[in-house]
Order: structure tokens, then sequence, then C-alpha cells
């Protein structure tokens, strides 16, 4: 199951999303459940990050204007690495170099099609050992010595 949530501004595209992958993904929606403007995105990307972290969900994709303010908030769950993606090259090198395990999009700039094709990629692609796993294993390292657990 892939945990998904998004604010006011990246919430049209949520839904969006939610309807073009019925039937081959299963999604658990975190919210927001209406397009409200004052809602506040560090709820829905540290609920949606927390699932990733404690094992509810495989994976997270979060998506609000611009996919930087929740991509800061994901990454402050120990256990998650996230980043924005912008590109099919993004998502790929997310999974394969980085591992990443919940992915920010910015609805901003970002069409359904474009959205979709990212998702795909991400979900797609096989995170790659080698210096890249050394690399992410300098991460959890760090990580246990200096986060939270949720």
């Amino acid at each position: 199951m892939i945990a998904i949530g998004a604010d006011h501004g990246g919430f049209q595209l949520k839904e969006e999303l939610k309807s073009v992958f019925e039937g081959e993904i299963e999604f658990k929606d975190f919210g927001a459940y209406t397009e409200n403007p004052e809602d506040d995105y560090p709820e829905f990307a540290f609920k949606v990050a927390e699932s990733v972290a404690n094992g509810e969900c495989e994976a997270g994709v979060l998506i609000c204007r611009s996919g930087i303010g929740m991509s800061i908030c994901a990454n402050k769950v120990k256990g998650i690495r996230s980043g924005p993606i912008s590109s099919i090259k993004d998502a790929r090198h997310a999974k394969e170099d980085n591992h990443v395990n919940v992915i920010t999009i910015g609805a901003d700039d970002t069409t359904i099609e474009a959205a979709e094709e990212y998702i795909c990629m991400w979900l797609s692609s096989e995170a790659l050992g080698g210096r890249h796993e050394r690399r992410v294993q300098m991460i959890e390292e760090y990580e246990k010595h200096h986060m939270q657990e949720y």
C-alpha cells in the first residue's frame, strides 16, 4: 500500500492520481480531504512519513505546490529519505541512487500525465547497491545516533 497526502495546493492532483491509478495502486489517503487554504502541509507530510517509517505503508507520495515543504517535513521522520521529483530522471535516480521511500511532487508545475510517469518510474525502479548502498548506510548510521524514532 502506498501512502498519499497533500495540502490544499496539491489536493486536486492527489485526487486525480487516485483516480488514474484506481485498480493498479492501493493508496491510503492521509488527507487533505478538502481543498482548504487554511490547512498546514506539515500535518499531512508527517502522517504519510510516519506511516512509511512504521511499516504501515511501503512508500509514500506527498503533493504540495512546490514539493519542497513536504520533503523537508518528511525528512524529519527517522527512516525516511524523501526528495522532490520534477522529471523522469529524478524519479529513477531517487530510487536507484538514494533509495527514496517518500517522493514529493509540486502541483504547480506538474501535469497529471507527468505525475503518473514519475510515480510509475519511481515504483518500478530498483535500489542499487555498491556505492549507493554504502551512502544510504551512512545516512542510516547517522539517523541511529541523531534522530528520534516514531
